[in-house]
């Protein structure tokens, strides 16, 4: 063939609009090659002018008529005005209810901006520039106003940063043909009315019945429910196990009461008893039915099962939220993989993804400006973190307390942060109830399909202010005097209806005055048989000693067995040889005359608990490897990039083990952790942190949901928390995990905080951990772990104390006697610095002859028992030092000091050593660091004379 005929052929393949495609692109590539696609010019170059240019002198039609220039233009046009129709219709679309402002890049969607006019758009063959065209579709201009309809009615959608060529042609194909929209019979209307009537009445009984008592009512938004009812009865279908729910303050009282259900009389009963003299923004009625303090009405959640009759019921669970707002996605999310994992196995957990999925609902102002919400999109799709699609709807009620949107983000809408995530988004109006339960209906059929997240961004209003006793009008008057003629949704709706013919006229007004009257004898038979107010509840007993008489030593035998394990590895697995060698080198650590150090320590601790049948789940910044190369969990074989867990290998292993690299994230990752633990209470699940100072940036969910949580809602946590921490001279931010904070927020043994100093120590403690998993005395458990220590002998234990011990709150220092007469001092402290004292001590053993020292291992709860015994033993102490490398303000003394002053007698004297008073935690000169800690650990053993950091009590 040859190559005439070769590129004959080759244009055979172009016809229609293509063929003017080509013709407008080979003028352009004969003016300058440079200024058209790549794939083009090469196709050019290679196969020369096509045909019909060569043949005719212009564009050859199927009806063999020429076609002009201007005719080539405007098919190009016309296919540069629908697809800008796909891509930007959002900007023309309907879906503000009120506060609509035309955008200015909304003329990207009309014909004139294409010079096109409808004479021309109905010159053009439908099939030219849309080859799938619905049959009743004839021409472009007909093609235009089915795509108009669809992508800039009262739904619009973005989806064109959708990466994936499959999910962007499903959603392209629902949106274009309009397979998207629901089609209701009347009675599923008339039911769609009857929910907005129950909505909407019940948020004016409550507006009515408790004048100017807060309820952040869901009025303007009130299609949450029903698109909430949408999404858990096609979850019915699917046999879904579980649903699990996060959202904030708006609209939660309806989400609880109608989706929930929650018993009406329930929440009249929380309102009744709060004061209607509330003035406080942050104050709120008292609801003290799950944890001992309970929670204002408005942060609980609830649990409620469905479909009683079906062979698996469906659980749907609304999480418990803080007035943090956006901090309880994360939760949820941990929620939904610890519902999804089979962990009763040996190995990694098992994942199904449709065992259960997660709707979380945003506030607009926070799902763009929380940075927890971007932490959370981004571990959607990561191995460890996964959860197969998450259905997000914002409640956008176009303000943020009194902040406008100009104010409140960069972006043009509140969802453009999920476009970074390749998430697609659909803007619906909130007046238009088919239109919402559609986009429901079309994000879990999505997430169902791709197992991948899904936004709505649900357009409303607010029509009252950021609480019933907040005055809109003075921050936001043009938008309230549109609200304020506004007519509700169910209004809207109702009169749609009744022009369908689907209602009477009366109907709509019978529905509301039913409404009312059935809560109305709800409220009435409530106050008829109402109660005292509540008291608030002690915390129970349990938590107080549930901690003692925990046996934690393992058989010698079996630990050696255990520590062979994991030796083994896949057939043909090649590992970094100087790893292999160091980890080889642990499996002696049990012999006779060795030490086990930190790592060892650990690993066997998580082995022996998966022995137990206790399954277990770590994640945190380079936990595999550990972030000072200790732990090796993770294998990489050197030729082929392969990895390897050792956990997964052992034959004794009664369930499952599950480690990941987190993302570098702290507020994310640690609600994610915290919300597996509380969904899977017998999993032991631990975090850890690079450095114990990054925990910082997870401040929120500490002090909100793990060291209060229980307290407030009942929610147990028996998660352990990995934090670096000790004084090696890397400047302030690698040294301090903070450990005063955990210490100021430690009440009601809400948690354990620990610094321990010895490997068995850790051993113990983390079996400790595990065993009280699914108790009424489980609680988190804080670690100081340490970073210098990880490999110091100081550290490492025999294996004796393994297998003969168990885990020991206060610990004499190694190498003194438990008791003495001798000592007149006492020195207690806790963590690196004692290692460092100990030290020092065996080189001056002639000099502090007259001091004991013990360590503090649990700081809280406070071991004041043991601390007792010690001083009776020690019965000529006259002076007892806390020593600490924490500066005075830092650390543990503030929260040692008076429990230490109770324990003492009159003659004996309290004193502090440590930094003094600091703002920062630490220098980050080392020089000067080293000089600081060597003063510290001479004055604590009197080798020097005190500085000014000393303290009396």
């Amino acid at each position: 063939m040859t190559q005439q005929e070769s590129s004959g052929r080759f244009w055979e393949n172009f016809h229609g609009p293509n063929m003017g495609y080509i013709e407008e692109q080979y003028e352009l590539y004969k003016q300058d090659p440079s200024t058209i696609d790549a794939s083009l010019k090469e196709m050019f170059d290679q196969h020369g002018a096509p045909e019909w240019l060569t043949q005719t002198g212009g564009l050859q039609q199927t009806d063999s008529a020429t076609t002009s220039a201007s005719d080539i233009k405007k098919l190009t046009s016309t296919m540069k005005l629908v697809e800008a129709i796909r891509r930007y219709g959002h900007l023309e679309a309907d879906i503000y209810p009120v506060g609509k402002e035309k955008d200015r890049n909304s003329e990207l969607v009309n014909p004139a901006y294409y010079n096109l006019t409808n004479e021309d758009l109905e010159a053009i063959p439908a099939n030219w520039i849309w080859e799938e065209a619905p049959g009743n579709v004839t021409n472009a201009l007909e093609v235009v106003n089915l795509l108009k309809k669809n992508y800039a009615g009262t739904t619009s959608f973005e989806y064109d940063h959708v990466n994936n060529d499959d999910e962007r042609k499903w959603l392209q194909d629902k949106i274009d043909t309009g397979a998207f929209a629901l089609s209701l019979s009347q009675e599923e209307k008339r039911q769609l009315l009857k929910r907005l009537t129950d909505v909407e009445g019940y948020e004016s009984f409550l507006a009515k019945t408790f004048v100017g008592q807060k309820r952040f009512s869901i009025e303007g938004l009130e299609m949450m429910v029903p698109m909430l009812d949408k999404a858990v009865n096609n979850s019915f279908m699917d046999e879904t196990e579980e649903i699990l729910m996060g959202m904030a303050h708006r609209g939660r009282l309806s989400v609880l009461t109608h989706v929930l259900g929650k018993p009406y009389d329930k929440i009249f009963s929380e309102f009744h008893y709060s004061s209607d003299k509330e003035l406080m923004p942050s104050a709120g009625s008292k609801g003290i039915n799950y944890g001992w303090t309970g929670d204002v009405k408005y942060h609980f959640g609830a649990v409620k099962s469905l479909g009683e009759d079906k062979v698996s019921p469906t659980k749907i669970t609304l999480a418990h939220n803080p007035s943090h707002l956006e901090f309880v996605n994360p939760v949820v999310e941990g929620f939904t993989r610890a519902a999804q994992e089979d962990v009763d196995q040996a190995g990694a957990p098992a994942q199904s993804q449709d065992r259960a999925f997660s709707i979380l609902i945003h506030g607009d102002a926070a799902f763009i400006g929380e940075g927890v919400v971007a932490e959370t999109l981004n571990m959607s799709d990561l191995p460890g973190y996964r959860t197969g699609g998450t259905l997000h709807l914002i409640a956008n009620n176009l303000v943020g307390f009194t902040t406008g949107q100009d104010q409140g983000r960069s972006t043009r809408y509140a969802s453009d942060l999920a476009k970074g995530f390749e998430i697609p988004i659909v803007h619906v109006n909130a007046d238009d109830p088919e239109a919402c339960v559609s986009a429901m209906a079309l994000a879990y059929e999505y997430r169902q399909t791709f197992h991948k997240d899904f936004l709505i961004d649900l357009v409303g209003y607010r029509r009252y202010g950021h609480n019933e006793m907040d005055e809109p009008r003075a921050t936001q008057p043009q938008l309230y005097k549109e609200i304020d003629k506004h007519d509700s949704v169910a209004v809207v709706y109702a009169k749609r209806l009744q022009e369908e013919g689907v209602i009477g006229d009366d109907d709509y007004e019978k529905l509301k005055k039913e409404r009312e009257q059935e809560l109305k004898d709800i409220f009435d038979n409530m106050m008829e048989n109402e109660t005292d107010e509540p008291e608030p509840k002690p915390a129970p007993e349990a938590l107080s000693n549930g901690l003692d008489g925990i046996r934690t030593a393992v058989p010698l035998e079996q630990l050696k067995q255990l520590n062979e394990g994991l030796l083994k590895r896949p057939e043909g697995f090649q590992g970094f040889k100087k790893l292999e060698k160091i980890l080889k080198k642990r499996g002696e650590a049990l012999e006779e005359g060795n030490k086990a150090d930190w790592a060892t320590a650990e690993t066997l601790a998580y082995a022996s608990i998966l022995q137990d049948g206790v399954s277990i789940r770590l994640t945190g910044q380079d936990s595999e490897r550990g972030t000072f190369a200790h732990r090796h969990l993770v294998l990489h074989d050197v030729e082929t990039g392969d990895t390897y867990c050792p956990m997964h290998g052992l034959d004794q292993a009664k369930a499952s083990f599950a480690i990941h690299n987190s993302p570098l994230s702290e507020a994310g990752v640690l609600g994610f952790e915290y919300g597996y633990s509380v969904q899977s209470p017998n999993t032991l699940v631990l975090w850890e942190a690079q450095f114990g100072d990054f925990a910082n940036a997870g401040q929120v969910i500490f002090d909100q949901f793990i060291a209060a949580g229980r307290a407030k809602w009942g929610e147990k946590s028996n998660m352990v928390l990995l934090l670096p921490h000790g004084y090696e001279g890397q400047g302030p931010e690698h040294s301090s995990a903070r450990l005063e904070r955990f210490l100021q927020l430690a009440a009601e043994n809400n948690w354990i905080v620990a610094n321990v100093t010895t490997s068995a120590q850790y051993f113990h403690l983390l079996r400790r951990q595990a065993a009280l998993r699914g108790k009424d005395a489980a609680r988190p458990l804080v670690v100081m772990t340490p970073k210098s220590l990880l490999r110091n002998q100081r550290v490492a234990s025999t294996a004796e104390e393994f297998s003969e011990q168990n885990f020991e709150k206060v610990i004499t220092q190694p190498g003194l006697p438990k008791t003495t007469k001798k000592a007149k001092r006492l020195v207690i402290g806790s963590g690196k610095v004692m290692v460092d004292i100990a030290e020092t001590m065996s080189q001056n053993e002639d000099k502090v002859k007259d001091t004991h020292v013990i360590r503090l291992e649990q700081i809280y709860p406070f071991p004041a028992k043991e601390l007792e015994k010690v001083l009776k033993d020690c019965p000529n102490v006259e002076e007892v030092i806390w020593v600490q490398e924490e500066p005075r303000n830092m650390g543990s003394w503030n929260f040692v000091k008076e429990l230490l002053y109770n324990l003492l007698d009159e003659h004996q004297q309290l004193r502090y050593v440590g930094r003094p008073d600091r703002s920062s935690p630490a220098v980050g000169e080392p020089n000067i660091h080293k000089t600081e800690q060597k003063r510290i650990v001479q004055e604590a053993l009197k080798l020097s004379k005190g500085g000014d950091s000393s303290e009396g009590n």
